[in-house]
């Protein structure tokens, strides 16, 4: 898509506000981003983590957003990068910002605990920046694990608490409290109304229950290249003998 500057830049003000400032023929489309030239700020703190030649390579980014890291992952070579998210705003903004980067992807509007019914499975799912405005935020790790996740799984998550993560033991006695009153033990705090300002913050966890989850969901973390996203392997089934998810069928 050919635009000239001020054509984009009213297109985009025109499918604001966008929480992705992307760089589109020299126009920022939230150049006054809170958290600064976001999330450029962040991608480029990770990026060597990230595979440069994804050729061959099937993307699935989920809660896509404006579109930003879709286009970093085409722009590496994926041969097929899908982008979804549950917005339709989100999704008009990303199919914008990839036809004027000349980008051949694909945006569908799913949400994560739709990722079964896309009946496909990708060398790489990026899940980020999502996992805390989830009601079930395990749930949804064990669907991506169970249903897309063939190997790479790029994930991010707001953070507050501890950051430390010390070892954790297999198994706890009832009657023993004091792991629970460790600063460092996993924990993920429940916001009932809103946070920032925003309803749809549900929970945020701590660096120990980040890294318990993505474990428990059938994730090797395989580096930690920023304080807050993860690069990790498909390992293992998920869950354990408590799992409900996903179902085995009744037991007789």
């Amino acid at each position: 898509m050919r635009l000239t500057a001020e054509e984009i830049r009213e297109r985009a003000q025109a499918l604001g506000p966008w929480f992705h400032n992307i760089e589109l023929g020299g126009v920022g489309t939230a150049p006054d981003h809170f958290l600064g030239d976001y999330p450029a700020v962040k991608w480029n703190k990770f990026a060597h983590a990230v595979p440069a030649d994804l050729s061959g390579k099937h993307v699935l980014d989920i809660g896509c957003n404006g579109g930003f890291y879709s286009i970093e992952m085409k722009r590496r070579g994926a041969s097929y990068v899908l982008g979804i998210d549950s917005e339709v705003e989100y999704l008009e903004q990303a199919k914008f910002a990839a036809a004027v980067a000349d980008l051949d992807i694909n945006f569908e509007q799913l949400s994560v605990y739709d990722v079964g019914a896309l009946g496909q499975r990708f060398d790489v799912v990026l899940f980020m920046g999502v996992l805390y405005h989830l009601r079930h935020p395990l749930l949804a790790l064990d669907l991506i694990r169970e249903h897309v996740a063939d190997d790479m799984l790029i994930f991010q998550s707001m953070q507050r608490g501890s950051g430390e993560a010390e070892p954790l033991a297999e198994d706890y006695q009832f009657w023993d409290a004091s792991p629970f009153e460790r600063s460092d033990f996993p924990k993920l705090h429940f916001i009932e109304d809103r946070f920032a300002g925003d309803p749809t913050n549900w929970w945020i966890p701590n660096r120990a229950c980040v890294e318990a989850m993505l474990r428990s969901s059938g994730f090797e973390i395989v580096s930690r290249p920023e304080e807050e996203v993860y690069v990790c392997r498909a390992a293992k089934a998920t869950g354990g003998e408590g799992a409900v998810y996903p179902a085995k069928g009744s037991k007789q």
